[in-house]
This record gives structure tokens, C-alpha cells and sequence, in this order.
């Protein structure tokens, strides 16, 4: 089995890397679409401003990549700014356009909530489901996951898995068929985070 962890110059890589090999699943850091292409899941992090994520994309030609693989029904996984960029676009800093993967767009958390939440939203927040899926096999509905954001997707279609309430209630995992973005951090989840990437990798597995 092999999962590809795309490397366009942002996301902590190893940190995701080694939250796989942990639960079994060996992950080649790559920038290399044949190698992508080429393998049985995909993991796309992200850490940063939505607009660096694309640009960094583009940089290295991986854009079309990403997108040709999201469209092949195999395991694909967006973790944080990795999962806001499969939406049609972003309005931070602006407005930058994403890979629309997903329908919808990502917005700031409204300035309504600034006065009992801090921004970003930073540390561990119940998870509740909206639909039974294998990417939570294994986990409780209300298990706290970690979450580092300011921005978040709201979709524009019936892909929301699981929601978060911080101020507003927003979509954290989006899924249609294999193909899934959370936007907590697995990697940094502890053992919920870690039996969401063993169940992403008994996907690609098969």
C-alpha cells in the first residue's frame, strides 16, 4: 500500500507521516505527480493562509494533480487549510479562488463571536457526527479533536460529515465517497486522530 503525502512547501509533513507509520500505513512525501498519481491514497496537508496553499500548488505544478486525483474514487484526505482548498474559494485576504473540489467557500469566523471566543480557534473541540461513515469508525460522536484555524469551509452542497460548535456551528469533516477534508488535525488528535487515519488507511487499503 502506498499513500502519497503531497509536499507543496506547506503543512507539517513528518508530523503527519509519523501519526501514519504509527497506525501501520507507510506514507511517501512527494511532489512528483507520477508518484501521486500512481498511488493508493492521498493526503494533502496544509498549515497557513489559504491563498499561499494555492499558490504553493501551482508553484510546484500539482494543482491539475490534486484535482485529476480527487476525481479517481480513491482515498484522499485534506487535513486544515489542506481540506479548505477542495472548496470553490476563500475570502481571506480577499478573495482567492481554491480547487473546487467541494461547492462552497470559506469565511472568517463572524466578528459576533469575538466576544467569548478567541480567534483563531485553537485547541480541542467536540466533533459531532451528521451522518455515519467508516472515516469515524471506531470513535465516539462527541470525541474532542484539535483544531488551529481562523477561516472555515461552508459548503454549498450535502457534504458535511461532522460539525464543530465555536461561536457558529461549522462544517468539520466533508466527505462524498472517499474523498474527505477535516478540518481538526489528526495528527495532533492523540488517539481519536490516530483511529481516523488507521480507518482512512484500511481505505486504501481496501
Amino acid at each position: 500500500m502506498s499513500i502519497a503525502l503531497v509536499d507543496y512547501g506547506v503543512g507539517n509533513l513528518r508530523s503527519v507521516q509519523k501519526a501514519l507509520e504509527r497506525v501501520g500505513a507507510g506514507a511517501v512525501v512527494t511532489r512528483d505527480p507520477e508518484t501521486i498519481m500512481a498511488s493508493e491514497a492521498m493526503v494533502l496537508p496544509g498549515v497557513g493562509a489559504f491563498a499561499e496553499c494555492m499558490g504553493n500548488l501551482e508553484k510546484y505544478g500539482l494543482t491539475e494533480t490534486v484535482k485529476a486525483y480527487a476525481r479517481l474514487g480513491r482515498p484522499f484526505l485534506g487535513i486544515c487549510v489542506g481540506y479548505q482548498i477542495l472548496f470553490e474559494g476563500s475570502d481571506e485576504f480577499g478573495s482567492s479562488a481554491g480547487l473546487g473540489v467541494f461547492r462552497g467557500r470559506c469565511v472568517q469566523f463572524p466578528k459576533s463571536s469575538l466576544d467569548h471566543h478567541k480567534i483563531p480557534h485553537m485547541g480541542w473541540n467536540q466533533v459531532e457526527y451528521q451522518k455515519a461513515d467508516p472515516l469515524f469508525d471506531g470513535v465516539r460522536n462527541g470525541t474532542d479533536f484539535y483544531f488551529v484555524h481562523s477561516y472555515f469551509p461552508v459548503p454549498a452542497e450535502e457534504v458535511t460529515l461532522a460539525d464543530t460548535e465555536y461561536g457558529v456551528r461549522f462544517a468539520a469533516a466533508s466527505g462524498r465517497g472517499r474523498l474527505y477534508g477535516v478540518q481538526f488535525h489528526p495528527e495532533k488528535s492523540q488517539a481519536a486522530g490516530l483511529k481516523v487515519l488507521e480507518n482512512f488507511a484500511r481505505m486504501a487499503r481496501g
